[in-house]
Order: C-alpha cells, then sequence, then structure tokens
C-alpha cells in the first residue's frame, strides 16, 4: 500500500448529547457536519496547466490575476532558469549500449534501457524516437516499439543524425521562465507543481530514470519553493500505465493521472463516461479543452458541476494563444473563466492539491459538538499527517433560532458570521483549523 495514499474510512462525525428531531425534521441545536466543499460550496474546480509554457505565464496568467481565479501550474523544472537538475541518462556509458545494439535485437529484456537512453545518445533528434516508442510500448503495441529502437540505434551508428543534444517541443517551450517568477506565483497563491524533469515518456524508462525525473522535480520545486509545493504531481502525456503509476505514488501525495481513493470516482479527460450515478461520496470528472473545443461545451462541464454537491471539475489546459499542444486563444480563456467567476457563489474555485487536501482530511475527520451554558463547543480532528493535511475545513453547526449572528473562537482567533437557514433551520458556516484547539460557538 502507498503510504503517502492512507486508507480511509467512511466519514466519521459523532455529535455528543445531541439529536435529531425526526417528527419535525428538524436539526437540533449543536449538530455539525463537514460540508462537501469548503464554504459550503456546491463544487469545486480546480484549473490545471500543463508543461509551463511561457504563454501560460505571460498571457492567461494575467487574466486570472484579473479575476481573481487561482490554478495550478505542472511545470517541467530542467528548462526553468536557475534549475540545478536537467535531464540525463541513468545507467550504463551510452557508447555501450550503442555497440551493444548491433548484435543484439530489442526485446523485452533491454527494451526499457536502450528507450531511456534514447534521448541522450549524443545526437540531434532521437528524442522523438523515444517518445512514439515509450507511447507504443504503454498501449501494448511492444513489436513495433522495439522494431522503432532498433531503428534508430541502427540510424545511430550509421551517422545518420548530427551530434548534439535536442529536448522534446514541451521543454523548449518552456524556456524563458524563471524560480523567481514562480517565487512570486507562488505567493499570490498559484500551486507550482511538478510534471518531470524534461516531459519524458515514462512507459518508456526503466525505474531508475523513472524515479530521477519525478524525485530530482520534486527536489528541485523543494529547493526553490518549499516543502508545500512537493504535494501535486502530473506524469507527462498523461498516462496512467500501472508501473509508472507504483513509482510515482511513493514519491508525490496527489497524482492528476490517477489517484485511487475509495471515496473518490475518477473519469479522466478521454472518457465519455458520465458523472453520476455513482455510489462515491465525490467524482473527480477531468475535461481537456481542445483548441477546437466548443466554448458551449465547456460551459456545460461547469454548469454540471455547479447543479451538484459531490463534482470536483478538473480542467486540463496546455497550450495558449499559438503556443503549445492544442493552445487555447486568450479570448475563449477569458470568456469561459469569467463563466467560472459568475458562478463562484457555488463553486470553490481551488487548485488541485488543495481540493485533494480538503476531500482526504474530510474522508477521514471526526467531529464532537455538544451544547452547555447556552454556548456551543466544537472539536474537529483527523489521524493524516499533520504536517501535510492541514487545510481548514468548513463546519456547518444548527444554532437556537434566536441567534442572528455567532461569535466563533478558536485558539486566539475571534470572527462574527451571519446566521442562515434551510429546511432544518438555523446554522453557521465557518472555518476550523483541525487538530487544534477547539472551537467555541456564542450566539447574540
Amino acid at each position: 500500500m502507498n503510504p503517502n495514499f492512507p486508507s480511509f474510512p467512511k466519514l466519521l462525525i459523532s455529535v455528543t448529547a445531541l439529536s435529531l428531531s425526526f417528527g419535525l425534521c428538524m436539526a437540533q441545536t449543536g449538530t455539525t457536519a463537514i460540508t462537501e466543499w469548503q464554504y459550503g460550496k456546491n463544487g469545486a474546480v480546480s484549473i490545471t496547466y500543463d508543461d509551463a509554457s511561457r504563454n501560460q505565464f505571460t498571457r492567461a496568467l494575467p487574466v486570472m490575476e484579473r479575476l481573481k481565479m487561482t490554478a495550478t501550474f505542472f511545470v517541467i523544472t530542467g528548462p526553468i532558469t536557475g534549475s540545478t537538475y536537467h535531464g540525463k541518462f541513468v545507467g550504463r556509458p551510452v557508447e555501450v549500449i550503442i555497440k551493444e545494439s548491433a548484435s543484439v535485437p530489442t526485446d523485452e529484456h533491454n527494451f526499457l534501457e536502450r528507450c531511456s537512453a534514447a534521448g541522450y545518445l549524443g545526437y540531434m533528434g532521437t528524442i522523438s524516437y523515444h517518445t512514439r516508442a515509450g507511447g507504443l510500448y504503454s498501449s501494448g503495441k511492444k513489436q513495433q516499439a522495439f522494431h522503432l529502437m532498433d531503428s534508430l540505434y541502427a540510424k545511430v551508428r550509421n551517422g545518420d543524425f548530427k551530434p548534439g543534444y535536442e529536448p522534446c517541443p514541451e521543454y523548449k517551450e518552456a524556456v524563458g521562465s524563471s524560480w523567481d517568477d514562480f517565487r512570486k506565483d507562488a505567493g499570490e497563491g498559484y500551486e507550482i507543481a511538478s510534471h518531470s524533469i524534461t516531459h519524458a515518456t515514462m512507459p518508456g524508462l526503466d525505474e531508475v530514470n523513472i524515479r530521477y525525473e519525478l524525485e530530482k522535480s520534486k527536489e528541485e520545486i523543494k529547493n526553490q519553493l518549499g516543502d508545500k509545493y512537493t504535494f501535486s504531481t502530473e506524469v507527462p502525456y498523461g498516462y496512467e500505465d500501472d508501473r509508472v503509476m507504483q513509482i510515482a505514488y511513493k514519491i508525490y501525495p496527489a497524482l492528476r493521472n490517477r489517484m485511487p481513493e475509495p471515496f473518490l470516482k475518477e473519469i479522466d479527460r478521454a472518457s465519455k463516461e458520465v458523472p453520476h450515478p455513482t455510489d462515491k461520496d465525490y467524482v473527480q470528472w477531468q475535461r481537456g479543452p481542445l483548441h477546437k473545443t466548443p466554448l458551449t461545451l465547456m460551459k456545460s462541464w461547469v454548469d454540471t458541476t455547479y447543479a451538484n454537491k459531490d463534482m470536483w471539475l478538473v480542467l486540463v489546459f496546455h497550450g495558449i494563444d499559438s503556443l503549445g499542444w492544442e493552445w487555447t486563444p486568450i479570448p475563449k480563456l477569458e470568456e469561459y473563466f469569467k463563466y467560472i467567476k459568475d458562478r463562484e457563489d457555488k463553486l470553490w474555485i481551488v487548485t488541485f492539491g488543495d481540493a485533494t487536501k480538503y476531500m482526504r482530511e474530510r474522508e477521514h475527520a471526526t467531529v464532537n459538538a455538544k451544547e452547555k451554558d447556552g454556548k456551543i463547543s466544537v472539536s474537529l480532528t483527523h489521524s493524516l499527517d499533520k504536517t501535510m493535511y492541514d487545510l481548514p475545513l468548513t463546519l456547518k453547526t444548527y444554532v437556537p433560532d434566536i441567534w442572528s449572528k455567532v461569535t466563533v473562537s478558536q485558539g486566539t482567533k475571534t470572527k462574527t458570521v451571519d446566521v442562515e437557514h434551510d429546511e432544518k433551520g438555523h446554522y453557521v458556516l465557518y472555518q476550523v483549523v483541525p487538530n487544534t484547539t477547539g472551537v467555541l460557538l456564542s450566539g447574540a
């Protein structure tokens, strides 16, 4: 079992000395629950970008800043100005591998080594062979992948390539940003997360090279930005290859590729599966707007999320304004983001990492509440790693009908909130930091 992915029981909420009045269908004073999403919103929307192409930061980010919307950027760390770790092959000398390929055909025993080394043979234009062969191998077309490697190494031995090194297009499109830029963006609330060092095709890498790409990208981000930004990753090209996933799960707590949880239904961006029906507490619905995706369809994803209480819409963007794969023009992006922003009354616009933390904390939380001397005391705990899972949760507590405002106190912090009401009675919504001091509610 992956140590980063704890086992989650069903949400446990225990309310001491409180009960429901079933005859009237009214909630008894003090009844407390954790809302599905922060601030009691219906659904969550995470806007994510892959690759860190320059236009994501020079053109898309200003739109988000004007609208005060957050996002997650999965960045290729190698090309960023100031990076310590860059692409390389970890293994035997490539000269030995090239020489061996003349007499030993590519097969199941040597494919991963040869494909891992393919981009670092000392010649221009070889990285595309790695990318294509890794994709073929992942899709089960292994003989085609082996043949492609044999073709590459034969061309290398014949001197068909110019000497040098040439990374993949996504790597080159990320050149121009710096860690100083990212520190500023992180300070404004944007999540900077890992997308590997070089955007390698990881189903075509052996384990030591997968680990180098993921671990050193994580270490780079930690050294540049701090531990907070080492929570999330996206393995390049969206691969869900089981061998790669099992390695990645041990390095990062949250993967956008695949995140198996007992409480979560996952729908990847290529799937035509509909979100409902489901017996899970949450639905992660990934959608990847492409260059020609109609805006009406994109808006319908938001409408579906807005109308339900269990949905997490994860949007995946790549190219922006003529730069990058399946680029989205800024006018289209701006109209779409305004559409989402206009529905913020019921949608929590949140980074990928924070949405993950909220769900996991809620699913593993215990709430205790009791009424005494005209006040309500509440405690909130979870048993996850407290250094990693420290996101405030939103509690909903039913209060006496005569209360019009409520003072919420936790530790040294005090806040006054308005009382709202629904079919079960009067209640307040408030934020609580788990595993700290208790909360005291008093009416006015």
